[in-house]
Order: C-alpha cells, then structure tokens, then sequence
C-alpha cells in the first residue's frame, strides 16, 4: 500500500513525527465504522481483534471496499502492535509501505495481513497479533 498523503505532508510535524505517523495510521476509519454499527468497540487492545475476528463479514459481498477495508484492518492490527509491544514502531518503507518493526529487527506487512484477512478470514488478526507479539 502506498501512503500518498504521507508525500503530501512532507513538510508537516506529523509526517516527521514517528508519534505523528502513527496517528495518522491509527486512523483506520472504515473500519472503525463498521465495528461501530456492529457493536464493536476498537480500543487498541489484543481483545478488540478478537471482536474483529468474530464479526460477520459482510463486506465481502461488496468488492469495491474489501481493499479499503483491508487496508484499514492491518493498519489497525499495526497500531494494535505498536502501542502493545514494547519497542515496536511504524517504519515507512522506500515503496511508501507502512510496516511495523520489532525491536529484533523483524517487519511484518500488516497491511497485507489485513488485506487477506478481509478477503478470506485466514490468518485471523487476533493470531496473527499473537504470534508478532511473541517474537
């Protein structure tokens, strides 16, 4: 996934700002509506994936939003990551990319996670969650 809007605010203290980053990341707005109409709250917690993991995917009928929602679902698996495990963090790769880093130097494309989870349901956000947060 290339972040065009990240170019477009080069000169901004966010794009600089790894917290910044992060917040613009974290956004996640789609999503965050359809687990809101589902009765899901998305606090940043591993149980909140869970709950993600469990909704009915609708969305799947509906090929012009399942790469949005896709999207959307591994930014939100990242920033699950980020602010749960000690030292992970957004890094932004050359391709424009966004991927979390472990402190062991390991990167996971969430956003490619999240594209097949919408897609398929397979890996589930909740595993794939525990699985990093072992590394």
């Amino acid at each position: 996934m290339n972040i065009p809007f990240l170019g477009r605010r080069r000169g901004s203290p966010q794009a600089r700002d790894p917290e910044g980053i992060a917040e613009l990341l974290s956004e996640c707005e789609l999503l965050r509506d359809h687990a809101h109409r589902a009765g899901v709250r998305l606090d940043d917690s591993a149980d909140s994936l869970e709950a993600l993991d469990q909704l009915v995917p609708g969305w799947r009928d509906y090929e012009e939003i399942l790469p949005w929602l896709g999207n959307d679902a591994g930014l939100y698996l990242g920033t699950v990551l980020v602010r749960t495990v000690p030292e992970a963090r957004w890094v932004i790769r050359e391709d424009g990319q966004p991927v979390v880093r472990l402190v062991t130097g390991r990167e996971f494309d969430v956003v490619a996670a999240g594209q097949e989870w919408a897609a398929s349901g397979v890996p589930e956000l909740s595993q794939l969650y525990a699985e990093v947060a072992e590394s």
